[in-house]
């Protein structure tokens, strides 16, 4: 398989330039991509430094790298298009068309993009990841009334990375509460979540995947079973099914889609954006 090397360049953290890279590489089927994020490029040197890597990864290879990058300052910009390598330059591809059609110059400021502006964004993020986490795995119940919403499912179908990223980026107060057995064989929501019915939103997971990662954790007794798993999915579809409770098949999604799906079928409103 081809082996390509990726730099993310940023003059920051790195997280733009690794989005939407990562968003464009997916696309490419046959590829082994060798990532390379080198953040805090925002001096002379630091680039100087970049490019002799970027020489190196030539002469080790013998292909140009693929180099994404989010730079802004226009001398930095300048010496990385020098750079023996594809540039892939987001500012350029973005800024250049907005300039034009908004018939103004942009700032081009250090970090803009990315500075803390909006303290009352941050303080909602911060505040909602520690509700995330203080109402994680059915803990704290008594706050339920502070969530936007609660998912449930079995244990292991994603519920926690899901109300973390719920948290950091959309600045949603999201709990989880995990079906247990007796849940299950009951056939009945628990009382704790009979009162919150217009917050729930069920998580499941093919059988297959669900055994995989429970082995990884725990590979003795029959919480990882073929027989245990499925009766624990079925069960819980069922639940969903007779409180009519959304749920979405998390087997091949990806904890942003699982994310974004559940904001479009509820309408809860983002209180930031990413």
């Amino acid at each position: 398989m081809p082996q390509r090397t990726v730099f993310f360049v940023s003059d920051q953290t790195g997280v733009t330039a690794e989005t939407l890279g990562h968003s464009l590489l997916t696309q490419f089927d046959g590829f082994e991509f060798r990532p390379v994020t080198v953040p805090f490029v925002d001096s002379i040197d630091k680039i100087e430094q970049l490019a002799e890597r970027i020489d190196a990864a030539v002469e080790e290879s013998g292909l140009r790298p693929l180099v994404f990058t989010s730079l802004v300052d226009e001398k930095l910009r300048a010496r990385l298009l020098a750079c023996n390598a594809l540039i892939l330059d987001f500012f350029e591809a973005f800024l250049s068309p907005l300039e034009q059609e908004l018939a103004t110059k942009s700032s081009h400021a250090l970090g803009s993009p990315h500075r803390m502006a909006d303290v009352a964004s941050y303080n909602l993020r911060i505040d909602s990841i520690n509700y995330a986490m203080a109402a994680d795995d059915g803990h704290s119940p008594q706050h339920y009334s502070q969530a936007d919403v609660i998912l449930t499912g079995v244990s292991r179908s994603g519920k926690t990375p899901t109300c973390l990223y719920l948290a950091l980026q959309y600045g949603i107060f999201a709990a989880n509460y995990p079906l247990a057995e007796e849940d299950l064989e009951s056939g009945h929501l628990p009382d704790g979540l009979m009162g919150f019915k217009e917050k729930l939103y069920g998580l499941t997971i093919s059988p297959e995947r669900l055994r995989q990662i429970r082995l990884e954790r725990r590979s003795l007794g029959r919480y990882a079973s073929a027989q245990q798993v499925s009766f624990e999915l079925r069960s819980a579809e069922r639940l969903f099914k007779r409180y009519n409770i959304p749920y979405i098949d998390a087997t091949h999604c990806s904890v942003e889609e699982i994310a974004s799906t559940i904001l479009n079928v509820t309408g809860i409103e983002r209180r930031v954006r990413p």
